[in-house]
């Protein structure tokens, strides 16, 4: 009989996060989700509602941890940890970016990602199969300009998961990053609003533009994603471990 998995996934009320936690959930997971956005939370938990939610600004320490904490008791331990949260930050070239933007970029994107695996590694370790999942992005391999501060964060992604790997391998947890391309969605919109509006290109012109830059002539679905996660905390991917695997259409350039 298989063993039901616990899984702590943050920003899983929307996009992305939620197609994870739709898929860990209809594997037969236990799921626990932190996320900021309250009514997005109990949207979710209207349609799962045996899903752990509490919403917390993950910027904030003190409210990350009590967060954090609160859903591993309740699920009981923990065997998967997904780091989905991030923020886009500012679109502008790195000299006009002001100094709070790049600071709040780092402290959710990489700031939070530490905490929470941090907290979790001790319970992670109690496992037979402990998994971190933390998301990159395309952005996380290649130059990304007027986006320094997501891409920068990005990048780091990739040095901790790395890192992570090295250091747990030998307590048998796994650590994999995620780097997605272009995401149909809201996010991806905003994306293409924002390089329009410093551009000076219409957004269905920048829409081309990030098309023509990858092979496969499609922007990838977020199921997709969840679907990569679910395989990489699966026993078919139990020797998988300090991995950067991109999910992208082959993407050879970032803009």
């Amino acid at each position: 009989m298989r063993t039901m998995k616990k899984v702590l996934i943050t920003a899983g009320a929307s996009g992305i996060g939620r197609e994870m936690v739709c898929a860990f959930a209809k594997d037969g997971a236990r799921v626990a989700v932190i996320d900021i956005d309250q009514a997005a939370l109990n949207a979710l938990r209207a349609e799962l509602p045996a899903v752990i939610a509490e919403a917390c600004d993950l910027a904030d320490l003190a409210q990350l941890e009590a967060s954090v904490n609160r859903c591993i008791a309740s699920l009981g331990g923990v065997d998967v940890v997904i780091n989905n949260a991030g923020i886009a930050g500012p679109t502008a070239p790195l000299e006009k970016i002001h100094p709070e933007d790049w600071e709040r970029v780092m402290r959710v994107n990489l700031g939070a990602m530490f905490n929470v695996t941090r907290l979790s590694i001790p319970h992670l370790r109690k496992s037979s199969s402990g998994c971190i999942i933390n998301m990159s992005s395309a952005a996380g391999r290649m130059g990304y300009p007027n986006r320094s501060p997501y891409a920068a964060s990005k990048w780091g992604v990739i040095g901790l998961t790395k890192t992570l790997a090295m250091e747990l391998g030998p307590a048998g947890i796994r650590a994999n990053a995620i780097l997605p391309g272009a995401v149909a969605g809201a996010r991806m919109d905003r994306v293409l609003e924002g390089r329009a509006s410093t551009s000076g290109r219409s957004i269905e012109q920048e829409r081309a533009s990030a098309m023509a830059n990858q092979s496969l002539k499609r922007f990838a679905e977020a199921h997709e994603v969840a679907a990569m996660a679910l395989f990489l905390a699966s026993d078919a991917g139990k020797t998988i471990s300090g991995q950067s695997i991109c999910i992208d259409g082959d993407l050879n350039r970032s803009v």
